[in-house]
């Protein structure tokens, strides 16, 4: 939960009058939007579709264009398809605003990592929207392990699983959203990596084929990371049938001890209507402070302390690296190794 002294020290650095730009008014947009009211922002959505419903809710402005959003901005939100994200934020960048990318950070490492140099030039900070390090409970397991609480991580295993997007839509679509593996378990890649250091192996195993957006699998997926440390992470994500409750959890072993989290047993829980998403995708909100008001409250602040926020440009990078890892993976059927810290982090399939 935020504290006292963080929330002052974020209205002290001027979010009253910051201005943001939201690209996108899709599901993932209300969470955005709940954050940046409760902010107290000047917001300004620009979407090929829905954004006058978005705005005339929330009590935003609405722009006919791209430019038009960018000349009424100081802080560009990016909460389209994964495909649009790496387009976007660089003209963002070429714009001399900072940007928020939900993840993935582009669309593939190269797409991530000409982002990451083009605001570094720029002068521009950009913040990937990795969330989960904002929920709180996966905050507490992170700073336990940086405490040494549990000795050195040796096993960790994450499980995230529900209902699936609509058929339809541009989640299954591999080309585009990259399936589960690039937009579900991205997220418990990056907490492998938070929590476990970088990875030097990937393999993963799929349920069912996936690619058909029309017509899509329930589909559960598998991925094995051996951290450099020698440390072994298995992530599990499943799109299940219609009606199949949200759930995460996280085990982690360690020389020292153990550490368990599931969202079943969160022992309180704040309902926050406007977050909810509508076809059952987004997890239901659980906190007091929503964890992206908590993620946007961190980004604003570090914007004008000069510091770096929880997530940082090259974290994106790197979870887009595994995910590329983890789908190669499944296409040739054999284990993936890799080196983060390579310029390219290119994956060497088989060696």
């Amino acid at each position: 939960m935020t504290t006292e002294t963080e929330a002052t020290t974020t209205e002290r650095h001027t979010v009253n009058t910051l201005r943001v730009g939201l690209i996108g008014a899709g599901g993932i947009s209300r969470v955005h939007a709940d954050g940046w009211r409760a902010l107290g922002a000047a917001v300004t959505v620009h979407s090929h579709e829905g954004a006058p419903e978005l705005a005339a809710q929330y009590g935003f402005a609405v722009a006919g264009d791209l430019d038009a959003l960018l000349a009424a901005s100081d802080v560009v939100d990016i909460v389209t398809p994964t495909t649009s994200h790496a387009p976007l934020a660089l003209a963002a960048i070429r714009a001399g605003k900072h940007v928020i990318c939900e993840k993935p950070l582009g669309g593939s490492v190269e797409e991530a990592r000409e982002v990451v140099e083009a605001a570094r030039e720029a002068g521009v900070r950009l913040f990937p929207a990795h969330v989960v390090r904002y929920f709180p409970e996966y905050a507490a397991v992170q700073r336990e392990i940086a405490a040494g609480r549990i000795g050195e991580p040796a096993v960790l295993r994450f499980v995230r699983g529900g209902e699936a997007p609509k058929a339809g839509t541009w989640f299954h679509d591999e080309a585009r959203g990259g399936g589960i593996v690039r937009d579900q378990m991205i997220h418990d890649l990056d907490q492998a990596l938070w929590l476990a250091g970088d990875v030097v192996r990937v393999y993963a195993v799929q349920s069912a084929p996936g690619g058909d957006a029309a017509e899509p699998h329930t589909v559960t997926a598998h991925v094995v990371l051996t951290h450099a440390t020698g440390a072994i992470s298995h992530l599990q994500g499943t799109w299940g049938a219609r009606g199949l409750p949200f759930r995460t959890s996280a085990d982690l072993a360690g020389s020292a001890g153990t550490l368990a989290i599931d969202s079943t047993r969160t022992p309180s829980r704040v309902d926050i209507p406007s977050a909810h998403d509508a076809d059952g995708y987004l997890p239901p909100p659980v906190h007091a402070e929503s964890p992206y008001t908590a993620q946007l409250r961190d980004y604003v602040a570090a914007i004008a302390e000069g510091r770096d926020a929880r997530v940082t440009p090259e974290d994106g990078v790197r979870a887009v690296a595994l995910a590329e890892a983890a789908m190669e993976s499944l296409r040739s059927g054999l284990p993936v190794e890799l080196d983060l810290a390579s310029a390219s982090a290119e994956a060497m399939v088989g060696a």
